[in-house]
């Protein structure tokens, strides 16, 4: 086995480990605090999708994030106030099951990913990053003025949503739950990364005019990973929206798509568990650093520029000694 295959099953026996040792010294913080690391991974892990395999630099990804994050808030806010939702003059009533809501987020965020990328891929390089940085203004902007769902304000929810067989105000069994999706979109990963579209992606992303040759269409290509990518995103959004109980306007901000992008970089592009590692970097600087200084951005900011430099392939080629070639 390769030395990135045992620092994987390092990190997996981490994400088990850390958890558990918490529950027995009862630091139920430290719980959310990886609960909080595993959803932001699942995110990344999303955006690793279209960056990391398809070399798409999204910077409109909160979007997605953010719209995974109001379908859980407006169906959990309908099913708290039993006041149903009005379609077309059809009644839609909340809920506060899980399944439901994460049916939702990946159908809603899904079908965003796709018209956006219809469109978005119409360009390239900078222009692209431009598009989907305006989309993700847009979606800003148009939940601040969102008035029936709190605005500016944003949208409560008191009691955390169900999932069949398990307690999910329990820290423990929340946190297992979000580690167990994680894991199934990592494994998804990976099978698409060997898969034939996986493959025709990656060549897509590194010589299309050779692709199109052979009969096949970058950009059909590209706009398949991106509408998945977008999908795995709302889903990590209507999770941390449950994690929060909480959801409001800064899901949309750019600056979060701007932290995905930097959990790919921090931990290795088109590295597996890329995404967790960096995760995992930037929410232990953000508890331990910011306990010490508001400034702590400024330590993260140094550890990012000495990866980037001296780190090729992130973290993870930094540790085990091989980069990938398009780092």
């Amino acid at each position: 086995m390769s030395r990135e295959g045992w620092l994987n099953i390092a990190v997996l026996l981490a994400l088990v480990a850390v958890p558990g040792w918490a529950l027995v010294a009862d630091e139920p913080f430290t719980i959310t605090l990886a609960t909080r690391a595993v959803i932001l991974a699942l995110a990344a892990a999303g955006l690793n999708i279209a960056l990391g395999v398809g070399g798409l630099v999204s910077l409109g990804h909160a979007v997605f994030f953010g719209l995974g994050g109001y379908a859980m808030g407006i169906l959990a806010f309908h099913a708290q106030s039993y006041a149903p939702m009005e379609f077309f003059g059809v009644s839609v009533p909340g809920t506060k099951a899980m399944p439901v809501i994460w049916l939702v987020a990946l159908v809603v965020s899904g079908l965003a990913a796709f018209f956006i990328g219809l469109l978005a891929l119409r360009t390239s390089g900078v222009y692209f990053i431009m598009i989907t940085l305006a989309f993700g203004q847009m979606f800003y902007f148009f939940s601040i003025s969102w008035a029936a769902y709190g605005g500016e304000d944003g949208v409560s929810i008191y009691v955390r949503n169900g999932f069949p067989g398990l307690n999910t105000l329990v820290p423990i069994q929340f946190y297992g739950l979000c580690l167990v999706v994680l894991l199934a979109v990592l494994a998804l990963t990976a099978a698409l990364m060997r898969s034939p579209f996986g493959l025709a992606l990656n060549a897509a992303r590194q010589a299309p005019e050779r692709v199109r040759a052979v009969g096949l269409d970058p950009v059909r290509l590209r706009l398949a990973a991106f509408t998945l990518s977008g999908a795995v995103t709302g889903l990590a959004g209507a999770l941390f929206a449950d994690l929060n109980r909480f959801v409001s306007p800064s899901m949309f901000s750019w600056q979060l798509s701007g932290e995905f992008i930097v959990f790919i970089i921090l931990g290795g592009t088109a590295r597996l568990f890329g995404p967790v590692i960096g995760a995992a970097i930037f929410v232990l600087m953000e508890h331990w650093l910011g306990q010490l200084s508001e400034y702590w951005h400024i330590w993260f900011g140094l550890l990012l520029l000495a990866v980037t430099l001296w780190g090729q392939g992130g973290v993870i080629g930094l540790l085990t000694g091989r980069a990938k070639a398009h780092d």
